[in-house]
């Protein structure tokens, strides 16, 4: 029999797609997560790949520069991967929240309402027709207009150009990230009534993330508890929740929900990015940890990424990419069984077929 830990972690790496992954493409998968947070473009590009079958990093940059995916800041006040047909229903909901967070930061920077709407009239004019930017170029574009534009100034421009609906991300130009039209970008993106928003953000969230509490969605989506509490209620009898150890866990029944018996023995090893959404999309990260104990002091320090075990976080790791190479350093925090070694060679290998480069393991 699983105890409380195993099922809602196995429940949530089902509906994560990380295990048992019925996914069929990149944007679906985006589509199912709701956005995927992305301010590490590389690592958001792996956690993809963790839950589609065969997705590289070659793949993931072409879908992102032909606008398959796009990125921009939602939900919260960092980079998301969205689906392009979510982009405007979803700032619609999410953005003013961030956008009354942002304004003590905007009078810092003396940046008030007439200086914002005319900064992103003259962005719209210079992305016109197809423009695609860096945010230093727009930067300069700015500065000739009379809008000093630099350093933090710049960056809450472009993030309220962003939430405002006239910006998201273009295509890359070498290793810069560009600017574009959100109009043109994303023409087709769909609009819904505020309750239907709600519903919807509130539906994907627990489908994809669940079983999840309500501080959890709070955490996740940027709205209030009450609007939260307003969605579930809309949901209705699409939502069910369970109470366990005196705390009410919420989640959408789906096929990916539906627990099967895995099809091999064994443990699960997964080389998470870090912002990964298993582990970040949570407010409470209490059943990831290892019963054994906390990490050792100093465990991430210069190495960012997680190593998790059947969804325990057991280890950390980090990537070096020289050459035709790519070297996946792993810091677990505790000695790993014959087993454990083995699926943990597999997760390197795999990943080094989602960069197309031999990968080796070095355990730290």
């Amino acid at each position: 029999m699983l105890d409380t830990t195993s099922f809602i972690v196995g429940e949530r790496l089902r509906n994560q797609k990380l295990v048992q992954s019925d996914a069929r493409d990149l944007v679906g998968v985006v589509s199912w997560l709701g956005a995927v947070q992305s301010q590490d473009y590389a690592g958001a590009k792996w956690g993809l790949s963790l839950r589609l079958a065969g997705l590289t990093d070659a793949a993931v940059d072409q879908a992102f520069d032909t606008g398959a995916i796009v990125r921009t800041h939602i939900l919260r006040p960092t980079w998301h991967f969205v689906a392009p047909a979510d982009i405007r229903w979803m700032l619609t909901l999410t953005g003013p929240r961030i956008l009354a967070g942002n304004r003590m930061y905007c009078r810092k920077n003396g940046l008030d309402e007439k200086v914002l709407a005319r900064s992103r009239r003259v962005l719209e004019k210079a992305l016109a027709g197809g423009r695609f930017l860096t945010r230093t170029a727009l930067g300069g574009v700015l500065a000739k207009a009379g809008i000093a534009g630099n350093g933090q100034r710049l960056a809450y421009l472009m993030m309220d150009a962003e939430l405002q609906q006239v910006v998201c991300s273009g295509p890359r130009e070498g290793r810069q990230f560009t600017y574009a039209l959100l109009d043109e970008r994303a023409p087709r993106a769909r609009v819904l009534e505020h309750d239907e928003a709600l519903a919807e953000l509130t539906r994907r969230y627990f489908a994809s993330h669940g079983p999840a509490t309500v501080a959890d969605f709070v955490w996740w989506s940027g709205l209030t508890v009450k609007l939260a509490k307003i969605g579930l209620e809309i949901l209705g009898r699409a939502v069910v929740s369970a109470t366990i150890d005196g705390c009410t866990y919420w989640s959408v029944p789906s096929r990916a929900s539906v627990r099967r018996k895995p099809a091999a023995q064994g443990p699960i090893v997964h080389l998470l990015p870090n912002y990964d959404e298993l582990m970040n999309a949570l407010r409470d990260r209490t059943l990831f940890r290892d019963a054994a104990g906390p990490p050792p002091a100093g465990a991430f320090e210069g190495f960012p990424h997680q190593l998790a075990i059947d969804g325990i976080l057991r280890g950390a790791w980090r990537r070096t990419v020289t050459g035709r190479k790519a070297t996946i350093e792993v810091r677990p925090f505790r000695p790993l069984s014959k087993n454990e070694k083995a699926a943990l060679a597999d997760a390197v290998a795999r990943y080094g077929t989602f960069l197309g480069l031999p990968a080796k393991l070095a355990i730290a």
